[in-house]
């Protein structure tokens, strides 16, 4: 593996970067431990990246469980929810406990930092890293080798040590997180492939070149979505060591399979996520929009946890009737439009 210390001095004595034109104080990023905050000192120039990262991860939580009671709904999506995703923080309105919940969260935050990580290296916008070149290997037939093969190794090591920064107790809640996010962070190196690109005459595609790609970032949140469905239960084992008293984790149920490093476990069952609890990170589904034509879990049956819904009507304007010029443009009509939408009670 790659190791962070030949950079260190690239970054020392800056404070701060920014995203965009906001700037990112390290002092001031709540709920950073004091390790975290060495990192973002020290290795300032790639905290943009690992904040595009958390806000990744955080919006594919969203889009996965978009139709469950629970939606991951969070006030905030930039840096500073990176503390709170990792912790109790009540703040982030996200689910606290070792819930299955709370075991997709750590998996798809600490992917994302890698991802977007092994990205921006790849766009060149960091000195502090670049272009694989340690998986090249002899070229296929066809094909050559070229382009910017994606360094996901480096993007994992950087979530790695700001990720797991947190999680050095020696209780059960430190040892799965440490787990999932590591489960996060295998499903893109497991999931890298050949991206190629064709060359010649008209298309014809003489010649390929290729690199060493990330797979989007859907597919791992797909891939980690089918994780959370088949999470492992396990239980909590205390046994004293030099240091003290550790917990560690077992699988609950001996006739099951042992869950791998690939897999995600929690050690708590799920609440209902019917009413708001900030203890369980719950907002509720008042107010949530629900398909009155499900039998599933998006259906106002199930989403509103038997309260019942509303209907109201909503005009949207809408392109209609649109046309193709020659050449080359499309003119369209503006409709009205009436929807019927169902909110839970």
């Amino acid at each position: 593996l790659i190791h962070l210390n030949y950079i260190k001095s690239l970054a020392l004595g800056q404070q701060y970067s920014s995203i965009g034109s906001q700037p990112i104080l390290c002092g001031s990023i709540p709920g950073l431990v004091p390790k975290q905050l060495r990192f973002c000192r020290n290795y300032i120039e790639i905290m943009p990246s690992v904040a595009e990262g958390v806000k990744l991860g955080i919006q594919e939580c969203q889009h996965q469980f978009r139709g469950r009671r629970w939606n991951c709904t969070t006030i905030k999506d930039n840096l500073a929810i990176f503390g709170p995703v990792l912790d109790k923080v009540k703040e982030a309105g996200i689910s606290f406990k070792p819930f299955t919940r709370s075991a997709f969260v750590h998996a798809i935050a600490s992917a994302g930092v890698a991802f977007a990580v092994t990205r921006s290296c790849a766009e060149g916008t960091s000195t502090m890293c670049g272009c694989d070149s340690h998986h090249k290997g002899p070229p296929g037939e066809g094909w050559k080798w070229g382009g910017c093969s994606e360094d996901a190794e480096f993007g994992v090591l950087v979530s790695r040590e700001f990720a797991d920064a947190r999680e050095n107790r020696p209780d059960a809640r430190s040892a799965m997180n440490r787990h999932n996010n590591e489960a996060g962070r295998m499903t893109i190196l497991e999931n890298m492939h050949l991206r190629c690109k064709c060359h010649g005459l008209s298309g014809s595609c003489e010649v390929k070149t290729c690199w060493w790609a990330q797979p989007d970032f859907r597919l791992l949140g797909d891939y980690l979505k089918d994780k959370y469905d088949s999470a492992s239960e396990m239980a909590v084992e205390k046994h004293r060591e030099s240091r003290g008293w550790v917990e560690t984790l077992r699988a609950k149920y001996a006739f099951f399979k042992h869950p791998t490093e690939r897999d995600l476990v929690y050690y708590e069952g799920s609440p209902n996520f019917c009413e708001p609890n900030p203890e369980t990170g719950s907002f509720g589904t008042r107010d949530r929009v629900c398909n009155v034509s499900s039998h599933g879990i998006e259906g106002c049956d199930l989403l509103c946890c038997g309260r019942g819904h509303n209907t109201r009507t909503e005009k949207r304007k809408e392109k209609c009737h649109c046309i193709f010029h020659w050449c080359c443009y499309v003119s369209c009509q503006e409709c009205v439009r009436v929807y019927d939408v169902h909110t839970c009670k």
